[in-house]
């Protein structure tokens, strides 16, 4: 969400000031994951795999470029993964200090987060889009990067002032850290260090070790299955499942704290590492019920693991034909980072199949395809993977399961998509009827960005009537369309969809942690109408769901291109005993009207309350 920063102007700056990157190839920093040879997969030219013995300056000097080529690359087309195999990089005197800019994945190569140390920090700060990068400094578009599976020892020696009291992470969508250790000083999920507004809106920690972690501006984010020694503020929306020490939610909304003291349903992102043979695996944590606390504290996470020999290591070069062809034959499927133009369905179709992504490997829809197509059998796990639409319209962008057809899903190996990112225009014109389609029961989704995006390149979303424009060009209708039954999301972000956002038809559904923001851009209230109902709800539950749950929610309105539009209700769903939402909230961010919070319940949040959000605890009221 990109609240009161001057859209305009944003648009501006991001469209002018691109920086269009290659791919970027190995230094002497770095083993190279070219030609397979001593047990070294072929990962192809947009990994770097760092080694414990290279000089800490080669690895920094690799990093630094990297995040100078990345820093303001937000509608570019290069993908990238560091990894670092297991050991210890940096020391007391030396710290090792990285910046990740866009499309870019920092992970150790660990069974264990605690087999690969570095002392220093890892960072992300605001972007300043004003003033030759001293004004206007924000996060609200701080996307698409990761940090995963490694410890981190705080270090700030060399730095100065404030840039010493803390490691930033100032991130907003499709950001997670994962399986992370962190000790030797504060993490801040907000940049207090430079000018204003330093606005940031979102993101995802999971199955991570946290010292005292400053929320700050950070209007909504979720922390599942960690541990926290403490966690200072909160903006609208902060929910916990299953964390150690996360505050407690008896006052809310004052703080406006969600907390779960376990997560009804998980499963761990799988992740790449290296055995104490050099082998290169995969490890596939197991789903998990009711769980409290990180999976590696006492060991390797549960789970099974899978030799690299069994994955087709897919580059951008690969027809679509050959990748269905060795998924057919049994092999899972690891992406390497780079564009994937897809012009038909990579089709998953085995049970217990596993598709990962690393350094954001994105698959674009060609002609209408629909990119990613699973069945409905158990345990296929897809993760680490973004999908965007394409000129010509597409009827989905992933499909999970047919919705008339026959689904073999089961409840204690469910279907799974970790880190799943989806982008209806931005880069370039895109279009579909729907991002997400889950029709398969037993399905969990965590952590996911569904986004049509409100700014993209100047020249493709923009045109003579600016976002009038974008309204008829970049089209999608529907963000997530939930069929199935038993269906659980954590961590579910979906924004600017041109109907409902999210509809949710299955049964027992559940959701932990919702945060939509309505369309920018429609250009009338006609424009914007659900038949004879002002707008389309951010939240829709089907009127015949007699069971669904939802944990933390909020949907805000911003609607720039014509203030005056309204929208009934931020949330819609059946008046029953079985279907409750607790913790939910609208928002207005200075332009249009949600008239309700949900079913006509709850105060209008219009421009007499910019920034200030209307809640209600608890849905059917008591």
């Amino acid at each position: 969400m990109h609240s009161r920063t001057g859209r305009r102007r944003l648009r501006r700056a991001l469209g002018l000031g691109l920086v269009l990157t290659a791919a970027v190839g190995t230094t002497g920093a770095a083993a190279s994951a070219g030609p397979a040879r001593h047990g070294v997969p072929d990962f192809g030219p947009n990994v770097t795999i760092f080694d414990p013995g290279t000089p800490v300056g080669e690895i920094q000097a690799t990093l630094d470029a990297a995040h100078a080529r990345q820093v303001d690359a937000e509608m570019g087309t290069a993908r990238h993964a560091y990894l670092f195999k297991p050991g210890s990089y940096g020391t007391a005197a030396q710290p090792l200090h990285a910046k990740v800019g866009y499309y870019t994945e920092v992970s150790g190569l660990g069974a264990s987060p605690t087999d690969v140390t570095v002392n220093g920090k890892i960072e992300a700060y605001n972007r300043c889009l004003e003033g030759g990068g001293t004004g206007n400094c924000i996060a609200l578009v701080n996307f698409w990067r990761t940090l995963s599976n490694l410890s981190l020892r705080i270090n700030a020696t060399g730095q100065d002032g404030c840039r010493s009291t803390a490691n930033f992470w100032a991130v907003s969508q499709a950001v997670s850290m994962r399986r992370l250790d962190i000790s030797g000083g504060g993490l801040s999920l907000m940049d207090y260090c430079t000018a204003g507004p330093q606005y940031a809106s979102g993101g995802f920690i999971a199955d991570s070790r946290l010292p005292a972690t400053t929320n700050g501006s950070q209007q909504q984010w979720l922390t599942r299955n960690s541990e926290v020694a403490s966690w200072s503020n909160a903006v609208w929306n902060q929910v916990f499942a299953g964390t150690v020490g996360a505050p407690d939610d008896a006052g809310f909304p004052e703080p406006p704290y969600t907390t779960l003291d376990t997560t009804p349903l998980s499963r761990e992102k799988p992740y790449l590492f290296v055995d104490d043979r050099g082998r290169y695996q995969v490890r596939v944590p197991a789903a998990r019920r009711d769980t409290r606390g990180i999976s590696w504290g006492t060991g390797m996470t549960p789970g099974r693991t899978i030799g690299i020999r069994d994955f087709f290591i897919a580059k951008p070069s690969d027809p679509v034909h050959v990748i269905n062809s060795q998924l057919a034959r049994g092999k899972h499927l690891l992406l390497t980072p780079g564009m994937y133009d897809v012009a038909r369905s990579i089709e998953v179709r085995r049970p217990d199949t596993v598709v990962l992504g690393i350094g954001h490997a994105t698959l674009t829809a060609v002609n209408g395809a629909v990119p990613l197509d699973v069945a409905g059998v158990p345990g296929v796990v897809v993760a680490g993977v973004t999908i965007d639409a394409g000129l010509t319209e597409s009827p989905v962008l992933l499909r999970v399961g047919r919705e008339h057809g026959r689904n073999a899903s089961i409840p204690h190996n469910p279907i799974t998509l970790s880190d799943v990112y989806f982008r209806v225009g931005g880069p370039h014109i895109g279009r579909t009827d729907t991002a997400l389609e889950v029709n398969a029961d037993h399905v969990l989704v965590d952590h996911t960005w569904v986004w049509r995006g409100d700014h993209g390149v100047e020249g493709f979303t923009e045109g003579v009537n600016g976002d009038t424009d974008r309204w008829r060009t970049n089209t999608g209708r529907y963000g997530v369309v939930v069929n199935g039954d038993h269906v659980t999301a954590t961590g579910l972000f979906v924004e600017h969809f041109q109907r409902y956002n999210t509809v949710w038809n299955g049964e027992h559904g559940r959701t932990i942690l919702y945060q939509n923001e309505l369309p920018y851009d429609p250009p009338t209230q006609a424009d914007w109408m659900n038949g004879e109902m002002p707008g389309w709800a951010g939240y829709k539950v089907g009127d015949r769901v007699r069971h669904h749950t939802l944990h933390g929610g909020g949907v805000y309105v911003f609607n720039q291109n014509n203030p005056s539009i309204r929208t009934e209700n931020g949330f819609e769903v059946p008046v029953t005993p079985g279907v409750r939402l607790h913790h939910v909230m609208t928002v207005n961010l200075s332009a249009g009207t949600i008239d309700h919070v949900v079913n006509g319940v709850g105060e209008a949040a219009d421009t007499t309350r910019v920034g200030a959000p209307v809640y209600v605890p608890r849905y059917p009221l008591p």
